[in-house]
């Protein structure tokens, strides 16, 4: 059978995340208190979680008794076990993000629960523009320097794939701002975030590239001084089917028009 191709480079990323420091993991903070805050709006309580999360230290708070999974391709999940499973904060690296999806509703039991956390298609979109024309203009092409984000429209569709059940995707929009473009490049690199793609340039970014990047970055985002980061975060929700949950009607068995609900008149379509 043949491979599918691989996007993210998994050699890179742990690299990459090994050289995360605390104070950079700001964004898994956030998100922990906002998976939290959700949890505290479902009539249930959990006794059986999983987290599938790349930084452990920051999510076993959101769930102190959970088990904690590493976000591997395969994750290592026991089928039909957990009442609760999250996904924190690293499905945009995944190389099968319905694969994952689907390995975690695998693992709910009947009416169990999955919230997931991750990044948008609008994250770090002021750096994307900057460094695709700074590249364009010095070196005449353009190489993979940001890992691609789904969009919001399209996530739901990957819940229903998975066969996670009532499905919904909503976002938190995020706006961090630095004091320059390079202090936000160190920071991603805190993050354990910097460009672990597979296809990515295996060379350093040259001077003039990151100089010119700066520039546009500064010249077209800046406000009060700073320069603004766009950080989009995702939250996917579904459950695992069951017969006690709601179902929808059959078209055409309404026992009640609309028009009388609603106080109005029907009008006819015309032809």
């Amino acid at each position: 059978m043949t491979r599918p191709p691989q996007m993210t480079d998994r050699a890179a990323l742990m690299r990459n995340r090994n050289r995360a420091r605390p104070d950079g993991l700001f964004l898994h903070r956030a998100a922990v208190e906002e998976v939290q805050d959700r949890l505290t709006m479902v009539n249930r309580a959990f006794t059986k979680v999983a987290i599938v999360t790349s930084q452990p230290d920051e999510w076993r708070r959101c769930v102190p008794h959970a088990d904690i999974v590493a976000d591997d391709d395969v994750l290592s999940l026991q089928p039909d076990t957990y009442d609760l499973v999250i996904h924190g904060l690293c499905l945009h690296w995944a190389n099968d993000p319905v694969g994952q999806l689907v390995q975690c509703r695998n693992a709910l039991k009947p009416d169990g629960f999955f919230l997931g956390a991750m990044f948008g298609g609008q994250t770090l979109t002021e750096l994307r523009a900057a460094l695709g024309q700074a590249e364009s203009e010095v070196t005449g092409g353009l190489s993979p320097r940001i890992a691609p984000m789904g969009e919001i429209r399209d996530l739901g569709g990957l819940l229903q794939r998975a066969g996670l059940a009532l499905p919904v995707a909503d976002l938190v929009p995020l706006k961090v701002t630095y004091e320059t473009p390079w202090h936000l490049m160190r920071e991603l690199r805190a993050m354990g975030e910097a460009n672990a793609l597979a296809h990515r340039l295996r060379r350093f970014t040259g001077r003039k590239v990151l100089m010119r990047a700066a520039e546009i970055y500064t010249q077209t985002f800046m406000e009060d001084g700073r320069i603004p980061a766009t950080f989009e975060m995702i939250f996917l929700t579904g459950w695992a089917p069951d017969a006690s949950q709601p179902q929808p009607l059959r078209p055409g068995s309404a026992s009640a028009r609309l028009a009388d609900a609603l106080g109005t008149d029907e009008t006819k379509l015309k032809d």
